[in-house]
């Protein structure tokens, strides 16, 4: 305990602390309506092309990678919605030919063109987060709380939109709901979450957070509201519980997070099977 208020008295930890509440406080809530919808692995694929995109600015030189890696995983985000609505190439065939392919020319540019002598380390730590908490900035911070905010105010201003477009999208066209509308601001900030993500837990282990909460939150109920809640609230905990693991233990990171989340699951898919309350 010592050693851990020690390192809570330092700036990079609390931001690393908030920054990691945030980004799982917006996974979760969009990681509910993605599992409903079957689109659980829009996460992988944008992750893989925001890595592409990063690659890119690297080679390029550019400062802040954000300026490429944003407008390219947004773009893609909506032209997966879209793809996956095509009766030709159907939403996970979509998914894994951009991924695949995104990954691919990403770390193929990165050896070809790389300006670091350490190809490796580079690779490792975008793939799957930095083994650092001090790469955190106070810029991460402020991104983190806008988006969460208006994540938050999206899903409480549109909640009855968001359960008709996450269930029924032909019953919400009829009653007037502009369902390609909210298909598409869902879709954006996804997106947006997984590009501010990376620096926390790296593309690989993104989709992680997106997925596991929802479905550790359908092992215990029934309702969408109930699901979205408890969703939230176990995701913040596991973000709180691995970084707190991470700097006690030296541990990476995002993979301490992924791991907590895992164990989660595993605790409630079993209280889930005990109890019955699982998800229909």
């Amino acid at each position: 305990m010592e050693k851990l208020i020690e390192y809570l008295s330092y700036p990079f930890v609390r931001y690393a602390l908030v920054v990691g509440v945030l980004i799982a406080l917006c996974s979760s809530l969009l990681g509910v309506t993605l599992v409903l919808k079957r689109f659980s692995f829009i996460g992988d694929g944008l992750s893989h092309v925001a890595f592409g995109a990063m690659s890119i600015a690297a080679v390029l030189g550019v400062t802040n990678n954000t300026l490429i890696v944003l407008p390219v995983t947004i773009v893609c985000a909506i032209l997966l919605l879209k793809t996956g609505q095509n009766t030709k190439i159907k939403g996970d065939a979509a998914i894994a030919m951009i991924s695949v392919g995104a990954l691919a020319f990403g770390y193929l540019l990165m050896n070809l063109f790389s300006a670091s002598s350490n190809l490796s380390g580079d690779v490792c730590s975008t793939l799957f987060g930095s083994t650092s908490i001090l790469t955190l900035k106070t810029e991460d911070v402020w991104l983190s709380a806008v988006l969460a905010v208006m994540v938050v105010l999206f899903f409480i201003f549109f909640y009855h939109k968001i359960f008709d477009v996450t269930f029924d999208e032909t019953f919400a066209k009829t009653v007037g709901t502009k369902v390609d509308m909210y298909n598409v601001i869902i879709a954006v900030i996804v997106a947006v979450v997984i590009v501010l993500s990376m620096n926390l837990v790296g593309s690989l282990l993104i989709s992680a957070l997106i997925i596991f909460p929802a479905l550790s939150a359908m092992r215990l109920f029934h309702s969408f509201r109930s699901v979205t809640v408890c969703s939230a609230v176990l995701s913040v905990i596991c973000a709180v519980v691995g970084i707190l693991i991470s700097i006690t233990a030296g541990t990476p990171v995002g993979a301490t997070i992924v791991a907590v989340d895992a164990v989660v699951f595993v605790v409630c898919y079993t209280v889930g099977c005990i109890t019955g309350g699982k998800i229909v």
